[in-house]
């Protein structure tokens, strides 16, 4: 009987051991993802994400929700997994709404650094695959997509772009190779006078085309 009182008495020191900080900023983000997870699948769905931008003053297609999703290395389109939100929240030291709210406008500044924001303009259209096996994006998802995420940064060259992609035939979808390739225009090629573009130097042809079709209207 005596080991067992002990065996006890050990145990209820041990679970009245106080929570180290770790353990209790995990609880808080915790506390806040059941806030807008469900119940049946413990994930933050499309109906919480919609919630979560509410509370947050953005929409769903600002570009800082995006940035956010980058940080949590989301994976898939509408949806934030417990592991995902803990590691957004955790890298930006916010363990409440609030807090997270007033992180955004830092979290902008740190991804628009040059090192950062190819690897999140990379992301971003990742993020838009929506389906098992996908390997490009529509026409309009593309635009719209480039629409957030480049145009403020480069609008005369978006909107160039965007204009092409609307009245050409050749292309229903955008794939990986040309998502990269218009970042890489954008901040290598001088716009719009474009003396610097080379064909010839590994340039996907979609990219040749719209050049082509630039110089034509330049004519």
């Amino acid at each position: 009987m005596l080991w067992i009182k002990l065996f006890c008495f050990v145990i209820t020191i041990v679970c009245a051991a106080p929570l180290t900080d770790l353990e209790r900023d995990i609880n808080n983000y915790i506390e806040v993802y059941h806030k807008y997870s469900s119940r049946i699948s413990n994930l933050i769905e499309p109906e919480g994400i919609e919630k979560l931008c509410s509370d947050l003053d953005v929409s769903c297609t600002d570009i800082r929700f995006l940035m956010l999703a980058w940080t949590m290395k989301a994976e898939k389109q509408g949806y934030f997994t417990q592991e995902e939100w803990i590691r957004g929240l955790m890298a930006l030291r916010a363990d409440t709404i609030d807090e997270l709210k007033k992180a955004l406008p830092e979290l902008e500044k740190e991804v628009r650094t040059p090192p950062n924001f190819a690897d999140f303009y990379a992301s971003t259209f990742r993020y838009s695959l929506t389906e098992e096996e996908q390997k490009s994006i529509d026409i309009e998802t593309a635009c719209q997509l480039l629409d957030t995420v480049m145009g403020s940064t480069f609008r005369p060259q978006v909107d160039s772009f965007i204009e092409y992609l609307k009245i050409q035939n050749d292309y229903k979808v955008i794939n990986m190779d040309q998502w990269m390739g218009f970042y890489r225009f954008c901040n290598e090629i001088s716009f719009p006078e474009m003396t610097e573009y080379n064909p010839g130097l590994a340039w996907p042809l979609l990219l040749n085309n719209f050049v082509e079709w630039i110089r034509e209207k330049q004519a």
